[in-house]
């Protein structure tokens, strides 16, 4: 670490050119700190004496020796104990298995390990340090403890603070550079004894697993990725460790740090499952917290729209500019405005006007709702958003009663609802004509590989029954959605399949540079109408192409013929696009392959992320003016670019979904899932959505599956119940605390059944003038939506390394007002941290740990690209699991009740060699196995006698008739449940290949890609607060 001071990065409102105006500028901060990155080099500090011990000495693995003080041998548990099990140690890196996984397709390049250059001594210092480190909760209930003070490593007993605050103490002393690394690719000039030494352990030794003996690496993995404690001469630093982690820890083991004194995200969920689960949450007070979105209960609107539409990222905003910038906290909301409301809330009641259409402010044209004041005995009522005074139309008048409120406020929905939906009149429709109902037109590469794999004729099997299931209005008997068929290689191939036809007829347009629609009778149909003709086409495409030789495959003249055909039809709809190679073929949006390693960790990085050719940002303009949203399915077995063939998915409101290296037998039930699901699921189609506020502040950025083609309007050719938009606010006046700050979301769209509708979402937030009401009401969950889409839509302009120490700088920041401001004085080395974000640096870490801004030739750029996108247009619920998955010990189910095992922190601590553990983060699933795993378990889940039996490669459990496997199954539907992507049962058998996919997702520990742990964290977020406050 240099020795200057901090500086803090551009000031709040300076919003970067094509970044999206991330709160605290994403410009290139001129802070010295460097999260992650492995090409920055730190001197180390001239006061860290040079140390007489040999550089990097192992420490010793097993035991401590009688006398040293070892906290965390209980194996202390977030959720039940596995006690009466002995666990073991993993053993390093797993032979190779056949198991074939995700990263499958892309080889995986040996890195050269860098060693340690920190001395010992300052190392020894940093044991110190986090031996006699303190950290204390100070919640209801609890006392604090004192311990006195006078020796210099002893550090006096922390101040007691309100409940409100957690109090995490650190001593204050020397603080060790991270690991000095100039590229990925030289080995750093060192002296020879260093090199061949190598550092200790890579994470603090687990008590209690006990050590193996280490194995080669398979072939494909990184070379010094080992699981559990380092090996003595196997030299592993991670690019962008943490200064002084205890990952640098050498000679005789030293005492750590208890985990389970760090703020735990599992304790903050279980906590208020117990005090808010199962209850009903009314909206009927302005800028009340609700509960976390991890915790299940019923919502009753009462005035204000319900969580599941909208979370803010602060319940109460500062009432100024100037405090927005002192604290700041962004001020987002997330809004999902299709959530989808479970049986027992009440669905969205539909106010019809007639021909005279919403009643809405003729000055800002907010639509009436719960903030409208009347006033003049009923007669005009005052807008709760400009003030402006209108008149009330004649056929919505009514009288007011003694506390002037109309007799019938709880008659109207739009006056007593926080969300509820409008009837829209011909003056919200495009030329001013009633719109069609939508269509959904399959397309199918059926190119060789397609055909060979079987996937062709698994996608006609499964449309034949899906097809019955398209989306319909409740009340309607059939769906008025309408059909067509494309398939495609070279040319593309097109299907009318008219209900008076005997047999289907095949058009083919082979002119792909300026494409058209042969037809437009029988193109589209009715399924229930054509269903005989639809039927027949069915069966016989996988037969029409099984003898195809063609490889080649166009991509972007797909999409312009969907488009075409729904312009000719007059109607908006969706395209379902089942592709599975990079398009090479001579055609418009042809693409090379550009995965290029050396650009990983330079400022070219970014174009990586950037589609490669122009022609996909014109087609998804064209596709949004037109309504045409675009899903697709990628069937890939090598490099497709998915940043250039995704673009335009994710500009219409699409889906990405993505299968690597398809096989028939294993993938088809998560393929069919997915596609069962996205075709039956509630969406608004050729829809725009506007965002209002009262005076004093306004919507500036917006992040999601979106175009904007202006600074207000967002557009999206369809919206459905997964897709999220993030939206932030600034300040342009002062906030009046009377009046608080009021969000109106209008969704205009147009429903399955073609009828023009507005989806109204309105909530109120409280201001206030005081740093700590800000820092009281916010919600973790929906700062790191924020943080994650800001940072991730920052990477196409900015490098990564910039954009990490951005959401370093910017995490500091918010935590040293807090503590210059809110909490009690207290010592430089207590790291204080406010009771509602107590949780934010363990979710900080563990996006700046994402695949996404960690480039590494390991991770393939697809994989980086694919979880971009998908990021992107995610809710509060989504990005809460996807950065903090949930770890559920199987092993201690309670077979005689319904209760599913409360969740473990992620960590490799928790784990036990005589457990079994589910593993889940919305996109992937593992069901992870200890080799003491009890037989009984492993007979009653897989139906073998040991763990030695159990096939690896399975993707489902069997059907057994036994309670284990009941109860399992039963887990894994529930977790399942709403979740947009469909997970893939992944079975991993401790000390075997698939278990590095397994680690990656224990995300409090060191990442083997880079990034420190939770612990190392919290020591450079504390360094950072301390540079800012001194």
């Amino acid at each position: 670490m240099s020795q200057q001071g901090y500086v803090a990065a551009p000031p709040y409102s300076q919003s970067q050119p094509g970044i999206g105006g991330f709160s605290a500028g994403f410009g290139p901060p001129s802070s010295s700190h460097h999260y992650g990155d492995p090409n920055s080099y730190s001197a180390p500090q001239p006061v860290v004496s040079k140390s007489d011990v040999p550089f990097g000495s192992s420490a010793p693995v097993g035991p401590p020796p009688p006398g040293t003080h070892q906290i965390g041998q209980t194996n202390t548990q977030n959720g039940p104990s596995t006690a009466g099990q002995q666990p073991h140690r993993f053993q390093g890196p797993p032979p190779q298995s056949s198991t074939g996984l995700s990263y499958s397709p892309y080889s995986h390049q040996t890195q050269p390990a860098y060693p340690n250059t920190a001395s010992t001594s300052s190392t020894a210092q940093l044991a110190n340090q986090l031996s006699s480190m303190q950290i204390n909760s100070y919640g209801p209930g609890t006392t604090p403890s004192s311990c006195p003070s006078g020796h210099p490593a002893s550090f006096q007993g922390p101040q007691l603070l309100p409940p409100a605050q957690q109090q995490v103490a650190l001593p204050p002393g020397p603080w060790i550079p991270p690991p000095a690394v100039k590229s990925l690719c030289a080995q750093p000039s060192l002296p020879p004894m260093v090199r061949q030494d190598g550092i200790p352990a890579p994470v603090p030794p687990n008590p209690n697993l006990q050590q193996l003996s280490g194995q080669p690496p398979g072939p494909g993995y990184p070379q010094q990725a080992n699981y559990g404690p380092q090996m003595a001469g196997s030299p592993l630093s991670y690019p962008g460790a943490f200064p002084g982690g205890p990952a640098q820890l050498s000679g005789p083991p030293q005492k750590k740090l208890d985990p389970d004194a760090v703020p735990s995200p599992i304790q903050v969920i279980e906590n208020d499952k117990a005090s808010r689960g199962g209850q009903t949450y009314a909206t009927n007070i302005r800028g009340q917290v609700p509960p976390l979105v991890t915790t299940d209960c019923i919502i009753q609107d009462q005035g204000h729209a319900s969580p599941r539409f909208i979370r803010c990222t602060t319940y109460c905003f500062p009432s100024s500019s100037e405090l927005a910038k002192q604290t700041r906290i962004p001020l987002a909301a997330v809004i999902q405005p299709f959530a989808v409301v479970p049986p027992n809330e009440t669905p969205l009641y539909i106010v019809n006007h007639g021909e005279t259409g919403p009643i809405r402010c003729n000055r800002c044209k907010a639509y009436m709702c719960p903030f409208m004041q009347f006033i003049e005995g009923g007669r005009r009522y005052q807008c709760g958003f400009c003030s402006c005074v209108n008149d009330v139309p004649p056929f919505f008048f009514q009288h007011l009663d003694h506390v002037g409120q109309r007799v019938d406020h709880y008659e109207r929905p739009e006056l007593s609802l926080g969300s509820y939906e409008y009837v829209a009149t011909l003056d919200y429709c495009r030329n001013s004509k009633p719109p069609k109902p939508p269509a959904y037109i399959f397309m199918i590469d059926v190119s060789y590989r397609n055909i060979k794999s079987g996937l062709v004729r698994l996608i006609c099997d499964e449309l034949k029954t899906l097809l019955d299931k398209l989306p319909r209005e409740d009340q309607e008997e059939s769906s008025a959605i309408r059909v067509g068929f494309v398939t495609y290689n070279k040319v593309l191939h097109f299907f009318n399949v008219k209900s008076s036809l005997a047999r289907p007829q095949m058009m083919v347009v082979s002119d792909v540079e300026e494409v058209f629609v042969p037809l437009l009778d029988g193109f589209l149909v009715n399924f229930q109408e054509s269903r005989s003709v639809v039927i027949s086409l069915l069966n016989q495409i996988p037969e029409v192409f099984a003898d195809t030789n063609e490889s080649e495959t166009i991509f972007a003249p797909v999409i312009q013929a969907g488009v075409e055909a729904l312009k000719a039809a007059e109607c908006a709809g969706k395209l379902f696009i089942f592709h599975s190679s990079l398009p090479t073929a001579e055609a418009p949006g042809k693409l090379r392959n550009r995965d290029d390693k050396k650009l990983l960790n330079t400022d070219k990085e970014k174009t990586l992320f950037q589609p490669q050719v122009n022609a996909y940002e014109a087609l998804a303009r064209d596709c949004v003016a037109n309504g045409c949203c675009v899903n697709l399915f990628l069937f890939p077995n090598q490099y497709v670019d998915v940043a250039s063939m995704g673009l335009v998915t994710m500009y219409t409101g699409g889906t990405l979904y993505k299968y690597n290296n398809f096989q028939l037998d294993a993938d088809s039930s998560q393929f069919l899932s997915d596609l069962r699901r996205d075709v039956e699921k509630k969406t608004g189609f050729d829809a725009i959505m506007r965002v209002r506020t009262s005076t004093g502040f306004r919507a500036t950025d917006f992040f999601g599956a979106i175009y904007m083609n202006n600074t207000t309007d967002v557009e999206m050719a369809a919206v459905d119940c997964d897709k999220a938009v993030t939206v932030e606010f600034k300040h342009d006046d002062k906030l009046s605390e009377d009046s608080g700050a009021l969000i109106q979301c209008a969704v205009l769209y147009t429903s399955v059944s073609g009828q023009r509708r507005l989806r109204i979402h309105n909530i109120g937030l409280n201001c206030s003038s005081q740093v700590a009401d800000v820092y009281k009401t916010c919600e973790t969950d929906a700062l790191i939506n924020f943080f994650a889409k800001s940072a991730f839509k920052a990477i196409l302009s900015q490098p990564l390394k910039t954009v990490r120490d951005i959401l370093v700088s910017q995490t500091a920041h918010m935590l040293a007002c807090y503590k210059k401001n809110c909490a009690s004085p207290s010592a430089v080395s207590q790291l204080i941290l406010p009771d509602a974000m107590k949780v934010l640096p363990v979710y900080i870490n563990c996006l700046l740990k994402s695949c996404v801004l960690m480039g590494r030739p390991e991770i393939p750029m697809d994989e980086r690209a694919h979880q971009r996108q998908l990021v992107m247009s995610m809710g509060v619920a989504e990005t809460q699991l996807f950065f903090y998955p949930q770890l559920l010990p199987i092993h201690s189910l309670d077979l005689k009740s319904d209760v599913v095992p409360a969740a473990l922190r992620c960590s490799e601590e928790r784990l036990s060699e005589g457990g079994v553990f589910l593993l889940a983060n919305g996109l992937s699933l593992f069901l992870w196995l200890g080799v003491s795993a009890p037989p009984e378990l492993i007979q009653g889940l897989f139906n073998v006698p040991s763990f030695a039996h159990i096939n690896a490669e399975a993707t489902s459990l069997p059907d057994l008739d036994n309670p284990f496997s009941k109860k399992l199954k039963a887990i894994l539907e529930h977790l399942q449940g709403q979740k947009p992507y469909t997970m893939k049962l992944v079975i991993v058998k401790q000390r075997e290949q698939p278990e590095m996919l397994f680690r990656q997702l224990l995300v409090e520990d060191k990442s083997i890609y880079g990034g420190g742990s939770y612990m190392d964290f919290l020591f450079c977020l504390h360094k950072e607060i301390c540079q800012l406050l001194s």
